[in-house]
Formats: C-alpha cells, sequence, structure tokens
C-alpha cells in the first residue's frame, strides 16, 4: 500500500463522533475521527514499513500520525528522527502515545527521554516522563539503574505541582508505574505518592480536577498487580 490508499482507507473509516472526541482533547483539522482498533486491519496488510511511516507522519493529519506509530519500525529511527516527530507532536496524544511508545522500543530510549526531560518544553518532558513509564512497565527491572529511579522520583516530588498541564500527568502516571512496575523502588513511590498528595490539573477552569497516585497504587496493590509488565509496548 502507498500513502494515498492508506489515506482513502483511514477517511473511509472515520467517525465524525470519534473526531469530536479527539478534538475535545486537542487534536485539530486535518483528522478523520478514525478508532484505533479500526487501524488493525490496515497494520496487518503492511505490517512495519518505516519509509511510509514517516510519510504518514509527515501529512499532518492525526489519524495519518497515530497510524505512523503503528507501522513504524524504531530500530530505523535515529535520534535526530524522534527529534523530528516530536517536533511535529502538537498534542499530548502524539507525544505521550505515538512518539514516546515508539521510542520505548529503541536501544536509545533512555537517553533521548532524559533530554526531554530536562527540556522545560511541556510535551516534550511529557512525552519523556511517558516514555519511562511504558519503559518500566515492559523491560526487566535490572535494564534500569536504581539510583537513577530513585532521583526522578525526588525530581518529581520536588517540582509536580509547579509543572506544565501535560507533564503532571505524565509525572504521577511515573510514580504509579515505578510503585507497580518496579519493585525495586515500591516502597519509595509508595512514600513519595504521599508525600506529593492530590495533583491539580486545569486549575482555575470548569474541567479542573486531581490527580492521586496513592489512590491508584492502592488498586494496584488491591488487584495483586505488582510487578506488572507489558508483553508488548505497542499493541
Amino acid at each position: 500500500m502507498n500513502l494515498e490508499s492508506v489515506m482513502q482507507e483511514l477517511e473511509a473509516l472515520g467517525k465524525e463522533r470519534t473526531k469530536k472526541i479527539y478534538q475535545s482533547n486537542g487534536a485539530h483539522e486535518p483528522l478523520f475521527g478514525v478508532a484505533t482498533g479500526q487501524m488493525k486491519p490496515i497494520f496487518r496488510k503492511i505490517k512495519r514499513n518505516q519509509s511510509l511511516a514517516e510519510q504518514l507522519y509527515a501529512t499532518g493529519n492525526y489519524d495519518a500520525m497515530y497510524f505512523a506509530g503503528v507501522i513504524a519500525d524504531p530500530k530505523a529511527m535515529s535520534e535526530s528522527d524522534f527529534e523530528r516527530w516530536i517536533d511535529g507532536a502538537y498534542f499530548y496524544m502524539l507525544s505521550d502515545f505515538v512518539v514516546a511508545v515508539t521510542l520505548a522500543e529503541t536501544d536509545i530510549a533512555q537517553e533521548v527521554a532524559d533530554k526531554w526531560i530536562a527540556s522545560d518544553i511541556e510535551l516534550r518532558m511529557s512525552a519523556g516522563w511517558s516514555c519511562y513509564c511504558w519503559l518500566l512497565g515492559n523491560r526487566p527491572d535490572s535494564e534500569f539503574s536504581e539510583e537513577k529511579i530513585a532521583d526522578m522520583l525526588e525530581i518529581i516530588k520536588n517540582t509536580i505541582h509547579d509543572a506544565p498541564e501535560r507533564t503532571k500527568y505524565a509525572m504521577n502516571n511515573f510514580i504509579y508505574t515505578v510503585a507497580v512496575s518496579y519493585l525495586p523502588l515500591h516502597d519509595k513511590a509508595v512514600e513519595v505518592a504521599k508525600e506529593v498528595g492530590p495533583v491539580e490539573v486545569n486549575r482555575g477552569t470548569a474541567k479542573s480536577k486531581f490527580l492521586n497516585a496513592s489512590v491508584n497504587i492502592q488498586k494496584a496493590v488491591e488487584k495483586e498487580r505488582l510487578g506488572f509488565k507489558r508483553k508488548y509496548v505497542r499493541c
């Protein structure tokens, strides 16, 4: 399949209701409104195809950019490729669920994510923290430095309440993921979650709400999910 035929298939799968949901989360035109599960038959025809993924991502169409992440070959991507992709990720569903997920399947994941976390740019920071969540939830504990992950928890404890909005979500998820999927620091993550307490997001708006890692960690403990690892990062 080429770019034109993929775009035609995606457009045919678009639904106005799904489109409105994506737009309410930050997507903007162009987009078709394709449910992610509806993309699987197209993926089965294409499998991995990095050159086509690059063409799809470059369209700026949200559905095409998402599907680019589905068919991308992460090991064929360099750091500069990921820099280009994060530059094009204009809202969190791209930064955290396309770019960060794809990066998490590479050998350079931690190196690139560290730079994004240190960038002070909201969606780069969000993608960096999210990438670690995907990594910790998939790879063996032995692949991570306990000291480094502990330091990252300390950074979150000291900065989360003043972080940009989407970064707060990713940081909160990092605390939860360490507690559930990185057993060496379960106790420390639980302690940090308690010290951090509820984290307000969308402050001063009608959609204002609070994130609470402690509550979600407790739910995971009750469901006996400690030590959980995904078999695959991408579905």
